[in-house]
């Protein structure tokens, strides 16, 4: 917990408080430990399809960013 701009060490009985406070200024609504394993459920192939083409996207976007950000440092016909 944090008061006065201070951090503590919570005692054995704090700790719901604690979780309370990490929720309420976090915002979380799940378990973040039920995000963490695979689902059970099934996608059905659009969505991958979709998620696939989401991540070339990304893949493209990022080289692109890493090619423009080399060229202030190695910059070509120079």
């Amino acid at each position: 917990m944090v008061r006065d701009g201070k951090a503590r060490i919570p005692s054995a009985g704090d700790y719901d408080a604690v979780i309370a406070e990490f929720i309420r200024t976090r915002g979380i609504t799940r378990c973040p430990t039920a995000c963490v394993l695979p689902t059970q459920g099934s996608v059905d192939a659009a969505d991958r399809a979709a998620l696939e083409e989401h991540a070339a996207a990304q893949e493209r976007s990022r080289q692109a960013r890493a090619a423009a950000r080399s060229l202030l440092f190695w910059p070509v016909g120079k």
